[in-house]
């Protein structure tokens, strides 16, 4: 397929580098609307870092995936080699009763440990406080993304760009509510200011949603401007805040504190805070599938509702093997030995990358992802879908920084995008993948 005559946005065409790069041929190729089967829409079928695995996969990762360095997941290592960190179940008990169909919002006993680790972490002294009925188990983060969505009202709802590539589909398989993005500034840091907010509602929005802290950029926003935003927000706006990386929080000296949302809440009942995580990544479980949503109780009675028609529920051995990890003061420590490990190796990552040649503008301050500026690289590989191709040529995988700039139903064009001379690079993997990923990158830009 040729695209030498077709324009890709109003300010400039496809450079040469792109117009010969296979990549972006087959990256293209994927956003045109081709339809080769009656009633499949192709677009679903590979998106964000599915679609950077295919290629990888073409490149022999399926095959030899220990021969790889898989620096483009979105999730931590799961080995018990973490000092301090607490053993995971090898193998789990299975009770009778939960061979049957689970309540669709989880069991009670779950819902009950979840409240109780909120209440311990972030609700000491105050008169409001979670109870089960806050609480609704999922099947994995996209799960209670997909119902949150599928409870909301016809309304304006506002995401900021860049953010967590799956909100992508989420915000354009429903019809109850318009997505509107609003872009961060690569200068601030991809800051989101209370002004930021004010401006937001001002215009109409009534449901926010962001990430926090924040993917890719793996910055976080803290108390006091946390808490200056749900001000703002109150009676005024949903907020939906996705806080699955709140334990990877190097702000406050690796002393195990979880950045959340519920600190600030004033009634669990009233705010009107969806505040989403799980075991996946601050627990390290990411095949369990076991996550939860926090809210006031007549949204969460919704989406424990809704899961009868959209995901059927968690799965019940699984919740109740969850229950003994979530004691508050297990978790604490957990939170400890998890931030001291995971800085560590931000702090590798780091020193190669300069050490290599690249300027860090931000250093993250949470999550384990690095937003990696290539602009500063030769023109063959100073964008992110080129770059991720010569990635694949030295076995090492990243995410290309356009899967990061949310198109819902593909409205913009993105190649003009502010993320196209960007990576998101995961320090999750173990310490020996992240040394092979590097040598890989090292390699590359030597050449």
């Amino acid at each position: 397929m040729s695209f030498s005559g077709r324009r890709f946005s109003t300010s400039k065409g496809p450079s040469s580098a792109e117009l010969n790069s296979k990549i972006h041929r087959q990256f293209r190729s994927a956003h045109e609307g081709h339809r080769p089967h009656a009633g499949l829409d192709p677009s679903r079928a590979s998106t964000g870092v599915v679609w950077c695995t295919e290629r990888a996969n073409e490149y022999g990762f399926q095959d030899e995936p220990g021969s790889w360095a898989n620096l483009g997941q979105g999730a931590p290592e799961a080995d018990d080699d973490i000092e301090g960190s607490f053993k995971r179940p090898t193998q789990i008990d299975i009770s009778v009763n939960s061979r049957e169909y689970g309540p669709t919002a989880g069991i009670k006993p779950l819902r009950v440990a979840i409240a109780n680790l909120y209440n311990a972490h972030h609700r000491k002294g105050k008169d409001s406080q979670y109870t089960w009925e806050n609480v609704a188990v999922v099947p994995g983060g996209r799960a209670g993304l997909i119902r949150i969505a599928a409870v909301l009202n016809n309304a304006y709802l506002g995401f900021f760009i860049p953010d967590y590539t799956a909100y992508n589909e989420m915000l354009s398989l429903f019809r109850n509510f318009a997505a509107i993005p609003s872009p961060l500034s690569e200068e601030d840091g991809y800051h989101i200011h209370p002004d930021k907010i004010t401006e937001e509602i001002a215009r109409g929005t009534s449901i926010i949603l962001t990430s926090n802290p924040r993917n890719p950029t793996g910055q976080v926003v803290a108390n006091p401007e946390l808490a200056q935003i749900q001000d703002i927000c109150r009676d005024r706006a949903t907020l939906i805040m996705d806080e699955f990386y709140g334990g990877y929080n190097y702000t406050s000296n690796c002393d195990g504190t979880t950045v959340s949302a519920a600190d600030n809440i004033q009634d669990v009942d009233e705010d009107d805070v969806l505040i989403i995580d799980g075991l996946t990544k601050r627990f390290r479980l990411p095949g369990w599938r076991v996550a939860w949503i926090l809210g006031p109780k007549e949204f969460i009675k919704a989406i424990g509702s809704c899961g009868s028609y959209l995901d059927g529920g968690t799965n019940v051995p699984f919740q109740e093997a969850a229950i003994p990890m979530l004691e508050p003061n297990k978790v604490f420590n957990e939170m400890k030995a998890l931030q001291t490990h995971f800085k560590m190796k931000r702090d590798y990552v780091l020193g190669r990358l300069e050490d290599i040649g690249f300027k860090i503008k931000n250093v993250p301050d949470s999550t384990f992802y690095i937003w990696l500026d290539l602009s500063g690289l030769p023109t063959e590989i100073n964008d992110g879908l080129n770059f991720f191709q010569k990635c694949l040529e030295e076995k090492v995988i990243v995410v290309p920084g356009i899967f990061f700039d949310l198109n819902p139903a593909k409205r913009r064009d993105l190649f003009d995008s502010p993320c196209h001379h960007f990576v998101r690079l995961s320090y999750g993997p173990k310490m020996e993948h992240l040394t092979r990923g590097l040598d890989g990158i090292e390699r590359i830009v030597r050449k």
